[in-house]
């Protein structure tokens, strides 16, 4: 079998898929090292380990780090349904990650192009390639139809989302 953008985009797909059973925001991520090897694969969990850090990215680098005894995660290449955060860029930064591939961009909160852009920020010391818009439809469906369920059921306004 060959792997492409969209097989590993399909892995997270996955992983976001297991978020939103289980009432998290359906993002999930993988990470693989330069051999095309999965280091981690995760979805968010932060409703249920109540920490607004445990968003898949974060998950993902913290399991692939702690594979590789490094937080550095030089040749490697994070797949996420979403486009990162500001607080997920700034750790995929910090990683070294070498390439960023997303599904769906994210206009409110996307730090990888739509609201800021840092992965081209000269001012950082490290730059990370992206690729945007794989399986963008499948990925862009998933987080909507997440949020138009919930907002028909039983929605409250002072719920987090």
């Amino acid at each position: 079998m060959v792997l492409t953008d969209e097989t590993f985009m399909e892995m997270a797909l996955g992983e976001a898929r297991t978020a939103g059973e289980h009432g998290e925001i359906p993002v999930g991520a993988v990470l693989i090292d330069g051999t095309e090897r999965v280091l981690s694969k995760a979805h968010n969990l932060s409703v249920s380990a109540c920490d607004a850090s445990a968003h898949a990215e974060i998950l993902v680098l913290r399991e692939g780090g702690g594979k590789r005894s490094n937080y550095r995660l030089l040749d490697t290449t994070l797949y996420v349904t979403l486009e990162p955060c500001v607080m997920c860029m700034g750790a995929i930064i910090h990683a070294r990650v070498k390439r960023l591939v997303f599904g769906a961009p994210d206009p409110r909160w996307g730090a990888a192009g739509s609201l800021y852009d840092y992965c081209t920020d000269s001012r950082f010391n490290h730059r990370v390639a992206v690729k945007k818009g794989v399986c963008e439809t499948k990925c862009r469906n998933l987080i909507q139809d997440f949020f138009r369920k919930r907002r028909s059921i039983n929605f409250q306004p002072d719920e987090p989302y």
